[in-house]
């Protein structure tokens, strides 16, 4: 059936002529199917009926006992129903939603760590390309004051024809934590580390291009994963 109310509505209507025919209610086995089986067991849920969720591995095994190996749906329905009798099957326990709020977003946590890991790799092979000596400039490199500084001074060139003082004062604005003696400390090792890149001119528009639009994704995924965090630590409290 389509998963939708009219789809689902359908296969409640066959359900209840087998209620009709056998006198009882009959309990409902499925197959755990990623987040596919979720609409079947929340409609069902909620009118009432004794939900059996099978872990995949478990229906595979029974299967993979029978000695003819064919794969059909109808066998597939069939090998669910033997293990209903056979098996010692513990009925579906609603989690609370709570505990399905706080899978679903450290899931999605590590999904987008897994982005966030990969722009890195991506965003420093650019910066070799471009400013290879800016590494070590700050203690993290893909901080918020670091990726902002680089944003606003990509090259060698820039750094050089705004001076120290200028320099300085800039990353003052982006870190209003900080002292102006850190400030005038980071401004000094980013004016040698300009005087030392290899590359003194940029000749490729399309890596100072890159790296911009690098540096943006990597903020938007600190911005989401911070968030994320907030809610996370919100709903395990």
């Amino acid at each position: 059936v389509a998963h939708t109310l009219e789809g689902l509505a359908s296969l409640l209507d066959f359900i209840r002529e087998v209620e009709n025919v056998s006198g009882g209610r009959p309990p409902i086995v499925l197959e755990s199917t990623g987040h596919y089986h979720t609409p079947v067991v929340q409609y069902f849920e909620d009118r009432g009926y004794l939900l059996i969720i099978v872990n995949p591995l478990i229906s595979y095994r029974a299967k993979s006992s029978s000695l003819r190996k064919v794969k059909t749906d109808v066998i597939d329905a069939r090998h669910l129903c033997e293990l209903y009798y056979k098996e010692d099957l513990e009925p579906y326990k609603q989690r609370g939603i709570q505990l399905l709020n706080l899978r679903n977003l450290t899931r999605q946590h590590e999904n987008i760590t897994g982005l966030f890991v990969q722009t890195k790799l991506q965003f420093q092979a650019i910066l070799d390309q471009v400013f290879p000596e800016y590494r070590g400039v700050f203690g993290d490199l893909h901080s918020y004051v670091s990726l902002l500084t680089l944003q606003t001074f990509p090259t060698s060139q820039k750094i050089l024809d705004t001076g120290e003082e200028k320099v300085a004062k800039k990353i003052k604005e982006l870190c209003k934590s900080r002292s102006q003696k850190w400030a005038d400390s980071q401004a000094e090792k980013l004016m040698a580390a300009a005087v030392q890149n290899p590359f003194q001119k940029n000749l490729y528009h399309s890596l100072t291009l890159s790296l911009d639009m690098y540096i943006n994704m990597l903020l938007e995924y600190k911005k989401h994963l911070s968030k994320l965090e907030d809610e996370i630590d919100a709903l395990a409290k």
